[in-house]
């Protein structure tokens, strides 16, 4: 039996490890990320702003961001209570608020044992904190007008009262805003008064100001600014603001040029033969499409930076590929790294080209593209 079963055996020799090196890169660039935070101190110094740095710090890498910005900090912000998990494994020890809160008794007993603050939401959250083994410090969300989460103004006094019974502490008072980023919209303000109605006798602290509002609302400062988008170097404005114009890109999203051809005029580039040269022209193959994050729809109105001038884009993204016109450029070779955004292509101007935001982009770079740190 043992030598018929030995016909079945086969030997497999181990591959040998090759050095190899992705082409495409997002370069996150710590002292950016350290001047944006300093700025946010700088416009509300009478707070403590806490670091925002849910799902995978907009793409920036979790654990690294939590790790160059603790000593600063005073706190930090996720959404959900695996992010703070992970923050508890990798040795992050400043206190956490869970944005999105906990809903059951355990995570609430889990965030209290681990200097977690979840933020309460419904009475369903209410409830879990009641019958948690342990009582974590909690904050509460009031809805002004966003209309995601948050107890209405009428319920607010009691179920302040009820977490100081249950947690022996009075909880942040916190909103959101809905359109802070439209500078010279109303509702902004009205959401402001509108909190400052409902909480201004409860005694508690507040916290009302996220990114745009940091930047471009100071009457919206409070006890607790809740800064994330402006961290990573994006402005939330849709023009030029004074303080977003501060900022500075913290990710750099390169790839390198890996074929080059010249085509005739009239010939077509990419899917669905979109793209047609008006004349002779010099195509670049870029290591990077879709599938690492950069957008699909993207269209030749798009551009990227190398040899410190422009590009633009030639034919449909693909998986893997992007093409690009440098018919300008003579020197472009094969290797050539290239910027598809960062200080000289802003992220948000890529995003506004194919009708999104800045924050979908950044979070969407694939695990496939290594995060290299910088500075």
């Amino acid at each position: 039996m043992r030598q018929e079963l030995s016909r079945f055996i086969v030997t497999v020799k181990p591959r040998p490890i090759l050095p190899m090196k992705r082409a495409t890169v997002a370069k996150i660039h710590h002292s950016s990320i350290i001047h944006n935070y300093r700025l946010a101190c700088q416009l509300a110094p009478d707070s403590a702003n806490l670091a925002v740095i849910k799902a995978n710090a907009y793409g920036h890498g979790l654990s690294e961001v939590a790790q160059l910005l603790e000593p600063m900090v005073p706190a930090f912000a996720v959404a959900i209570l695996d992010e703070a998990l992970t923050l508890r494994q990798q040795g992050i020890v400043k206190p956490v608020v869970i944005l999105e809160g906990v809903d059951s008794p355990e995570g609430m007993s889990w965030a209290a044992r681990h200097n977690c603050w979840p933020i309460l939401h419904t009475k369903r959250q209410l409830a879990a904190l009641t019958n948690a083994d342990s009582k974590p410090r909690c904050w509460v969300k009031l809805d002004t007008g966003m209309h995601r989460l948050g107890f209405a103004p009428p319920e607010l006094a009691d179920v302040v009262e009820q977490v100081r019974g249950l947690t022996a502490t009075s909880p942040v008072i916190c909103t959101h805003f809905a359109r802070a980023d439209e500078l010279d919209n109303p509702m902004t303000t009205q959401q402001l008064n509108l909190f400052r109605r409902a909480s201004r006798s409860l005694g508690c602290s507040t916290s009302l100001a996220n990114s745009p509002a940091l930047l471009g609302h100071p009457a919206a400062h409070s006890d607790w600014n809740r800064p994330g988008l402006m961290l990573y170097g994006c402005s939330p404005f849709s023009g030029p603001q004074e303080h977003a114009d501060q900022l500075q890109a913290a990710m750099t999203l390169e790839s390198e040029i890996i074929a080059i051809r010249n085509i005739p005029s009239g010939d077509s580039v990419g899917y669905g033969s979109r793209w047609q040269a008006k004349e002779p022209a010099r195509i670049a193959t870029l290591a990077i499409g879709y599938a690492d994050g950069y957008p699909r729809h993207s269209q030749s109105q798009c551009r990227v930076w190398l040899h410190n001038q422009y590009a633009p884009l030639a034919g449909t993204v693909s998986m893997d590929m992007v093409t690009i016109d440098v018919s300008h450029i003579p020197e472009t070779k094969e290797g050539d790294k290239v910027e598809l955004w960062g200080p000289h292509v802003p992220v948000t101007e890529v995003a506004r080209h194919n009708g999104t935001i800045n924050y979908e982009l950044l979070t969407r770079v694939s695990q496939r593209v290594p995060r290299v740190y910088i500075d």
